[in-house]
């Protein structure tokens, strides 16, 4: 891990921008903290530079609970080469979607399964290299991004000890296997009118979570419509399972 840049944001942020090998990414950690900080993974959907404000709000609202939170780029997005079977199937899932269609299993295989297999053991990584950071420490928090890649770093990786997923992109339905081996608390949103999603298969994979902890945040709206005040509810289960 390399940083390549730091800067200072109000409400007493520290950013820094870091590269793990080819991989950018950004950590957030309080400027004066008493103790080591638990980590928050803060999941996305796209390139950082894109992403940047959202998720910059949303490392503020971490660091204002007392956490520290990072990102990564996502396996072909932003400024990472590009791979031309996950084009493919992004195309083809746009255009069944376009028409007014569901998108084949097969499809929604083809994009997401490579994407998790990838990115998994990066975010794993990462927390590697953290960890051994002065003032940061565990338990671990994951929030957001593609829940399919909430759901196996939620089986495959123990640091983590409590997970909010938003249940807003496609999943394989492989993975409800997988879905059935997650043990740790979980907080899940899921907006109803997300006309990108598949609802009924956002409820089978909620069902599925082998949780004894788990509950469903449901609101009326589409994909971006997720109210503010939800924002604050993650931040407060995170809150009580990691301090």
């Amino acid at each position: 891990m390399r940083f390549t840049s730091e800067q200072r944001l109000d409400g007493g942020v520290l950013e820094r921008a870091f590269t793990l090998g080819e991989i950018p990414g950004i950590l957030w950690t309080p400027e004066a903290a008493a103790a080591p900080a638990p980590l928050i993974l803060l999941g996305h959907p796209g390139g950082l530079e894109r992403m940047y404000p959202r998720l910059a709000g949303r490392a503020r609202g971490c660091v204002a609970q007392g956490f520290a939170a990072t990102t990564l780029e996502l396996p072909g997005s932003g400024q990472r080469p590009r791979d031309a079977d996950a084009e493919q199937a992004r195309a083809d899932l746009r255009r069944a979607l376009a028409a007014g269609e569901k998108p084949a299993d097969e499809v929604v295989d083809r994009l997401v399964l490579p994407l998790v297999d990838r990115a998994v053991p990066e975010w794993r990584a990462v927390l590697d290299a953290l960890l051994t950071l002065p003032g940061i420490g565990g338990p671990v928090g994951l929030a957001g991004g593609l829940i399919a890649i909430g759901v196996r770093l939620a089986v495959v990786e123990p640091r983590i000890a409590a997970a909010v997923l938003f249940a807003g992109s496609y999943v394989p339905r492989v993975m409800l296997d997988e879905a059935r081996q997650v043990t740790i608390p979980l907080h899940v949103l899921l907006q109803w009118d997300d006309e990108g999603n598949d609802r009924q298969l956002a409820l089978d994979l909620f069902d599925a979570f082998g949780s004894k902890e788990k509950s469903l945040h449901v609101n009326m709206g589409g994909h971006t419509g997720v109210p503010p005040y939800e924002g604050d509810n993650a931040n407060r289960f995170l809150a009580r399972h990691l301090t």
